[in-house]
């Protein structure tokens, strides 16, 4: 099965101020503030949602496509890609922008403060579905991952125009998007991912109701935090999947995105929609563990033998074949 990821392409850059951002501020001057910080570390670390799902998909071995808009600044970053099992050969690559960039200063109260620079992410509205499917053999399945906004929209247009079958996952955007565009990109989506507060906010600014929306897409995916997941279609009862344990809570970055990752492995196995979501809550609570959401390691061995601890060995057995 021919996975392509749609999504953002962005590096983090982390530091950290041994002091309090409150005590560098004067009350009065709240006006024409001009500070510099001297910060201890940084932390330089590989992110976006396009990218983070296409590593997870790589770690399982189902091969993914991924699509999104780079700067020249983006070797480093593809070479690791490409080292884990993602195919980046459809990924466009600016003449003029950097890669996306988040760049964020964290003090000792834990206040943070950041700037986002967009940059190349801008030109993902000018990529064409069709060249990646030429080049790949065809498409089964493209999922519209948080990106570009325009981009978000036409990928949505031609995989309806080209009968290609689409999942749609807003996550940060969402935020900034219409009800009008949320209505777009849902409709007809044969998945459908949120978390539980994203899907209010869908359900909100759509005006739709659950039902409406179920009549409307496929499959519903809810993400449910420490509680799990919950996959809805329409008439028939919902499948709810727990989170496996966690050895620790080390940073919950990326979370979202890893079961993304592993569910979309799940599908591209062909397995039940029950076990996709076993094989991304599994996948989750490695990145839980981890600081980073590309630093964690698949164990095979480990992972199969906490995947049988929180599944049973019948669910084990199905997935040990495709997990080689």
């Amino acid at each position: 099965m021919r996975i392509a990821v749609t999504g953002s392409i962005a590096t983090d850059h982390l530091m950290t101020f041994p002091g309090r951002f409150a005590d560098q501020l004067v009350a009065d001057q709240l006006h024409t503030v001009s500070l510099s910080f001297l910060v201890d570390n940084l932390d330089v670390r590989r992110g976006g949602v396009g990218a983070n799902i296409a590593f997870g998909m790589g770690q399982l071995g189902t091969k993914p496509i991924l699509v999104g808009a780079a700067g020249s600044d983006f070797d480093e970053y593809r070479a690791w890609l490409d080292r884990h099992g993602v195919d980046t050969d459809s990924v466009r690559i600016s003449e003029v922008l950097h890669t996306a960039r988040f760049v964020c200063t964290t003090d000792a109260d834990h206040n943070q403060i950041g700037s986002f620079y967009t940059g190349a992410m801008s030109e993902a509205r000018l990529i064409e579905l069709k060249a990646v499917a030429d080049r790949v053999g065809g498409l089964d399945l493209v999922l519209i991952g948080a990106d570009d906004p325009e981009g978000m929209l036409r990928h949505t247009e031609e995989c309806r125009s080209r009968s290609i079958p689409f999942a749609a996952d807003f996550s940060q955007q969402i935020a900034r998007m219409s009800g009008d565009d949320i209505r777009v990109l849902l409709d007809g989506a044969t998945y459908l991912f949120s978390n539980e507060y994203e899907k209010g906010l869908i359900e909100s600014k759509t005006g739709w109701s659950d039902e409406e929306i179920l009549g409307k897409v496929g499959t519903r995916v809810t993400t449910l935090g420490a509680q799990g997941v919950r996959i809805e279609r329409a008439g028939e009862e919902p499948i709810e999947v727990g989170c496996a344990e966690e050895e620790r809570k080390a940073d919950p970055t990326g979370v979202g995105d890893a079961f993304r990752a592993g569910f979309l492995s799940g599908l591209a196995w062909g397995v039940s929609l029950e076990r996709a979501a076993q094989v991304g809550c599994m996948l989750a609570t490695l990145v839980i563990e981890t600081v980073g959401t590309q630093e964690y390691q698949l164990r095979r061995t480990n992972f199969m033998d906490r995947f049988t601890k929180a599944y049973g060995h019948e669910a084990a057995a199905e997935v040990q074949t495709y997990l080689v």
